[in-house]
């Protein structure tokens, strides 16, 4: 029988995007799966039921998440929807595995095999199912117009019939992916953009992009492609340095965040004091905390003049585009677990393994086992 795959309509206000798109459907087909969308799943992402026409549409999330083999979601599940799962079957998405660590226990009990996408290696093998880097490419892009939106000021130099208008300076802090989007974005638009990032190594990066690179004579290279903590030293060399060039800025936008982790405290109240009336920060670290002292996710606050905007859930907001890479994603994610016109799941595989949290009734990361454990032992 062909491998069933169910992708149910996202529950999280505010959510626009889809697990997965009609182009990625017909591929799937391909591998001897059937799939099921429910009504309207598309619907905030621009396409219709009748444009999944390789799928069937089913009306009930219910129904659909008791029949699918795999299931494929955007956001993390909720408790109701583990207990709707068929037994034994296959989750993928976010899943979160840093907050509501009941919720793995709840997937082992049912036998789930949960697949994490935040999880997944960065490994160069891997950079095809690298959601997380899909997704933070285009916070990064929509940084930049949000920013220039709160602006009271032209991002590039015009020449007028009464003079000429200076060019915006942009300054990016974190050159990952969303950072360097950030930079290549503001570029586009025609300011005078700085990067900064702890990591020196990206230095060519961000200087290949036309931005200059803010150098404060640390390096703080760490593991899996994230910087390492900076020791209290450092941290004060860093402020120091970046003090200046923030006073300098019309725009800032931070991007330093790693997953399960408070986002750095970067931005100083004392630094937005420091800047013009008028000045922007976009902070696209807001759901971690934020990387400025002022930040609130999900709002605007005012500080002496300076705007400090806490934007979440900023991939939603280009759902369409958003929609697609996540379900190349995926995709490149199944033709690794389906092999054959059956599900497998080989533990050898460093992709499997890595993103794999609950298999066979038990919590499967050691990480998370750790993280549940602790738990409890607090609670106790």
């Amino acid at each position: 029988m062909p491998i069933k795959i169910g992708v149910p309509t996202e529950i999280r206000d505010g959510e626009q995007r889809v697990a997965l798109v009609p182009d990625v459907v017909k591929r799937l087909v391909k591998l001897e799966t059937e799939i099921a969308i429910q009504s309207g799943a598309g619907h905030a992402a621009g396409w219709g039921d009748t444009d999944y026409a390789e799928a069937s549409i089913v009306q009930d999330s219910g129904q659909l998440l008791s029949e699918a083999d795999i299931t494929l979601m955007v956001n993390p599940v909720t408790a109701e929807q583990i207990d709707q799962l068929k037994e034994g079957s296959v989750l993928i998405g976010y899943l979160n595995p840093y907050s509501d660590l009941q919720r793995f226990e709840q997937l082992a009990s049912r036998n789930i095999s949960a697949f994490s996408m935040e999880m997944i290696p960065r490994i160069t093998r891997a950079q095809a199912m690298d959601a997380l880097s899909s997704q933070a490419a285009i916070a990064g892009y929509k940084a930049v117009l949000l920013a220039a939106g709160l602006l009271g000021k032209f991002f590039p130099m015009l020449t007028t019939a009464v003079g000429t208008v200076r060019p915006s300076k942009v300054l990016v802090i974190g050159a990952g992916v969303a950072g360097l989007q950030a930079i290549a974005t503001a570029r586009r638009l025609g300011a005078i953009v700085e990067g900064y990032d702890v990591r020196a190594a990206v230095k060519e990066q961000v200087e290949s992009l036309g931005a200059k690179f803010v150098d404060v004579g640390i390096k703080a290279e760490g593991s899996g492609g994230y910087a390492r903590e900076l020791t209290d030293e450092e941290k004060q060399q860093q402020q120091d340095i970046l003090a200046r060039h923030i006073a300098a800025a019309d725009v800032v936008i931070t991007t330093a965040a790693i997953p399960g982790r408070a986002s750095p405290r970067i931005v100083t109240t004392a630094m937005v004091e420091a800047m013009k009336g008028g000045s922007v920060i976009l902070d696209l670290a807001a759901e971690g905390g934020g990387n400025c002292e002022l930040t609130r996710a999900g709002e605007i606050v005012e500080h002496n003049r300076v705007k400090i905007s806490g934007p979440v859930n900023v991939p939603s907001t280009v759902s369409n585009h958003a929609s697609e890479l996540y379900a190349k994603n995926l995709l490149n994610f199944l033709e690794l677990l389906i092999q054959e016109g059956s599900i497998t799941i080989n533990l050898e595989d460093q992709i499997i393994n890595d993103s794999l949290l609950t298999h066979a009734g038990k919590i499967h990361n050691a990480t998370l086992q750790e993280k549940i454990n602790n738990d409890q032992g607090a609670e106790s």
